[in-house]
Order: structure tokens, then C-alpha cells, then sequence
């Protein structure tokens, strides 16, 4: 029987992002992640479902917190307090000494057109939840929607600059700034006199 090994979980994602990025996800086999990590492809499997999770797992853990953002924001916060709460409840989880790992994986992620897909599709479910907990908190739609693809583009965008190569701010102080870009935009464009603003 093939023990469980201490600390396998990290082992295997720091052997697979090294070699994803030094030859390519499609190239790499599980058998050679378990053989960098010292370990076997039982032991893998216990781990991962597919060499894929091996950059997706923890998902259910970032949703969690933007969940627990919601649902601990005050009573009667208005939909966008809502979206923000959620993504000050979602930027613990990326700490300084994940930086790196993350640069990495978006490298991977952008040189693969499935992965690309899976992490649409996992920003896509992310939204959903995120609309229904403010639903649950008494937003009508559509503006539960709004709010929650809201909070996901605030993310994306804040993510995508936290891992730029030149960048030092926090993510938290990130995503700050383009939420506050974003509610610029959105009071100067109601605002705007209806003769400015264009027709569909």
C-alpha cells in the first residue's frame, strides 16, 4: 500500500509548474510530475483528479472567502457594497509569497487555449455564486447579477495586473484602485447628459 506523503500536495504542484513551464502542459505526463516529485501516480491521483487541477485546485476555497465577504457585510449595503465586500473577503488569499507561483501559472495558463477555457469557465462560476448569495441578501435582479459579474471583473483585471512583471503593489491596494476606476467611470457615465451618451 502506497503511503500518504507528507506534504505531497505542494510537492506535486512545484514539480508539475516546473515542468509545465520548462516544456509545455501538453508535453508533460503525470508520470513524470509524481517522478519530479518524488512520488507515484497513485500517489498523484490521490491528490489531483487530472493534471489540469493541478492549477485550478483551491477554487472552492477562493469562492469561500468571496462568499464569507457577502455574508458578513453589514444589512442593507447596496449591491456594489456588496461586490466590494466580496473581493476585500477574497484578497487574503493572495498573499505576497504566492506572487510567484501565480506569474508562473498565468504563464501556463496563457500558452494553453484549454486552460484559458477552464479559467473562464471557473470566473464564470464564481459570478453565478456571487449572484446568488446577494440574491439571498435581498438583491433583485438584475442588479444581483450586475453586482456579481461585477466583482469578477474587478477581480480578473486586478489579478491580471498583480502578476505583471514590474508590479509591487499588494492585492489588496490593487484591487482598491480598479474598483475605484470602475466607480469613477461608472458615476461620470450617469452623469453625462443624455445627449452625450450613445445610442444602441
Amino acid at each position: 500500500m502506497v503511503r500518504w506523503e507528507p506534504g505531497g500536495t505542494e510537492r506535486l504542484r512545484m514539480a508539475a509548474l516546473d515542468l509545465y513551464v520548462r516544456q509545455g502542459f501538453e508535453q508533460t505526463t503525470v508520470a513524470e510530475i509524481a517522478a519530479a516529485a518524488g512520488l507515484t501516480e497513485r500517489t498523484f491521483f490521490r491528490h489531483f483528479a487530472d493534471k489540469r487541477e493541478v492549477l485550478f485546485n483551491g477554487q472552492e476555497v477562493l469562492e469561500a472567502q468571496f462568499l464569507a465577504g457577502v455574508a458578513e457585510a453589514p444589512d442593507g449595503s447596496s449591491p456594489l457594497d456588496l461586490a466590494a465586500a466580496a473581493l476585500a473577503g477574497s484578497a487574503g488569499f493572495f498573499s505576497e509569497d504566492r506572487r510567484a507561483w501565480s506569474r508562473r501559472r498565468q504563464t501556463v495558463i496563457g500558452a494553453n487555449a484549454s486552460l484559458q477555457e477552464r479559467e473562464s469557465l471557473k470566473m464564470a462560476t464564481l459570478a453565478g455564486s456571487l449572484a446568488a448569495a446577494l440574491r439571498d441578501r435581498g438583491i433583485a435582479e438584475p442588479a444581483a447579477t450586475l453586482a456579481g459579474q461585477t466583482a469578477v471583473t474587478v477581480f480578473s483585471v486586478s489579478f491580471a495586473t498583480w502578476v505583471e512583471d514590474d508590479e509591487t503593489r499588494t492585492f489588496p491596494a490593487i484591487e482598491h484602485d480598479v474598483l475605484a476606476e470602475l466607480t469613477a467611470l461608472t458615476a461620470a457615465t450617469v452623469q453625462a447628459p443624455a445627449a452625450e451618451r450613445p445610442t444602441v
